[in-house]
């Protein structure tokens, strides 16, 4: 019961302007609150907004007073919590935010159970407007890449700059993982079979399994992060729609690919990365498990303007496991970004 009516509102507490973009990337520890054990990060504060009917999750890592606004896509099976390190390290330049796609992390699932790049794209194109934060700075990593190729290349108005950490673009090559895996996703009844295998598994051997197969080497990951991701799983299980958000997504990903082999406009993605017209920033891990690093040149050719960092300590989520080394690398990006805005000097 209240008895002298609610408190005061707390005067916000005033945020520092950005940092210039020539100064160093500040250490973790400088995060207050946010940091722990050591410097890692908490998963910065989450929240559900509602995208064209369906319940998202967004985490806010609250930039300088007048960044300029971000937004962080995951991969597949990944959620927001992918960006915590990145977006920190950023936070001094970039408003972040970090959204999980419809059927991860806490969002719900989408209509129909539309796991189709589009769909994902549709969601974010819409997050973007709704929030009215565009353009942004988009990063996307794995699934989340090819989705924010297709964002930047349907709505350049959205996208100020674009970083694509091992983007799942058709690969030029299988690899021996992926061989083993189509037939999985093919055959519905193998669908549910794996479906099954992540929902009853022990979930601290399913996680340091799919550590394996992420990290280059699993060994510099916090225990932190380890027990994070268990949890998340265990969450995840209650979900009546985790079996096919994993199943579902990776045929649409197949199908894309069968869609660029194709040469069918507008699905293509090697179509839309040509129309790519943001500044781009390409990263690849050299020991990528999942996405073959073979595909990161080409990648790079193919987005007008953008560059390539290849790290040789990394794996499929770099932004995890060498995320200084990738906000050095952003921020380069973004000043190149800001001084092509400046207007050349007009001669005497």
């Amino acid at each position: 019961m209240l008895l002298f009516g609610p408190p005061a509102a707390a005067a916000p507490v005033p945020r520092p302007a950005p940092l210039a973009l020539d100064e160093e990337l500040p250490d973790l520890a400088q995060y207050g609150a946010q940091s722990a054990n050591g410097g890692v990060l908490r998963p910065w504060p989450a929240r559900t907004v509602e995208v064209d009917g369906t319940p998202i999750v967004v985490r806010d890592t609250p930039g300088r007073a007048g960044s300029e606004p971000a937004l962080y896509v995951h991969g597949l099976g990944g959620s927001s919590t992918n960006w915590t390190d990145l977006a920190g390290l950023l936070a001094p330049w970039l408003d972040g935010q970090a959204l999980d796609l419809p059927g991860f992390g806490g969002s719900g699932r989408p209509p129909g159970g539309d796991y189709s790049q589009t769909r994902f794209a549709e969601t974010v194109i819409r997050w973007i407007e709704q929030s009215g934060r565009g353009p942004v700075h988009l990063f996307g990593n794995s699934l989340g890449g090819a989705v924010s190729v297709r964002v930047a290349a349907t709505r350049p108005d959205l996208v100020r700059t674009l970083t694509l950490i091992s983007p799942a673009m058709p690969p030029v090559h299988l690899r021996p993982l992926q061989l083993r895996m189509l037939p999985v996703v093919a055959v519905p009844s193998n669908g549910r079979l794996v479906a099954r295998i992540a929902r009853t598994g022990e979930p601290a051997a399913i996680v340091r399994e799919t550590m394996l197969r992420c990290y280059a080497d699993p060994s510099v990951v916090p225990e932190q992060r380890v027990e994070e991701a268990i949890e998340a799983l265990r969450v995840r299980r209650e979900l009546p729609w985790m079996g096919e958000s994993y199943i579902r997504s990776f045929r649409q990903l197949v199908a894309s690919y069968v869609a660029s082999y194709a040469a069918i406009p507008s699905q293509s993605l090697w179509w839309l990365a040509r129309r790519v017209v943001a500044p781009t920033l390409v990263v690849w891990g050299r020991k990528d498990q999942l996405v073959d690093a073979r595909v990161a040149l080409p990648t790079t050719r193919a987005i007008p303007d953008s560059r390539l960092m290849v790290l040789g300590n990394a794996g499929h989520i770099a932004q995890m496991e060498c995320p200084r080394q990738v906000a050095r690398a952003t921020i380069a990006l973004l000043r190149d970004a800001a001084a092509a805005d400046v207007p050349a000097p007009v001669a005497g």
